[in-house]
This record gives C-alpha cells, structure tokens and sequence, in this order.
C-alpha cells in the first residue's frame, strides 16, 4: 500500500479542524467546570424552609378572600356550573 503525500494546504486544513474541535472541547469543559464549581445551597434551603409554597399563609383558609362556601353559593347559581353539570354526562367513560 502506498502513502499519500499530503500537501502543506492539506495539512493545515486538518490542524485547523483539529484545532476548531479542541477549542470547542475546552469551552465545553468550562462550561461545566463553571456549572458544577457553584457553592451548594443546601445550607441556603434548610433555612428557607419556611418559605416553601406549602408553608406560605396565602394557602391557609383563614387567609383566603372566599370562603369555600361562598364560592359554592356563588357558583350554584351562574352558568358556569349551569353548563358544567349539562356537560358532565357527556365526559364520563361509563
């Protein structure tokens, strides 16, 4: 089998490639040296723990503007629960 003489053009035309994809490699690499390289929050969530939407007083019935009662009252007497409960018979897979 005999070599190929590659001449100078095609041998800095696949440096250049080369070097293309090694620059691309080590950009990537900083990338995810920047993404893993940040401090834990693990410290930072513990003490927001209080914070968590479970937590926050807007979900408490004591805090809400409606009472559930009020809203059932309501809606009883608009169309919405007009043409929900004509639309109910025909969603069901029974």
């Amino acid at each position: 089998m005999a070599k190929k003489k590659l001449t100078h053009e095609q041998i800095m035309a696949f440096l250049r490639k080369e070097k293309q994809k090694y620059d691309e490699e080590q950009e990537f690499q900083k990338a995810v040296e920047a993404v893993y390289s940040r401090p834990k929050l693990t410290q930072t969530v513990k003490k927001a723990a209080h914070q968590a939407p479970g937590g926050l007083d807007c979900f408490k019935d004591e805090n809400r503007i409606h009472s559930k009662e009020s809203t059932d009252k309501w809606l009883s007497g608009s169309s919405y629960m007009e043409n929900y409960n004509a639309m109910k018979d025909q969603d069901s897979w029974d």
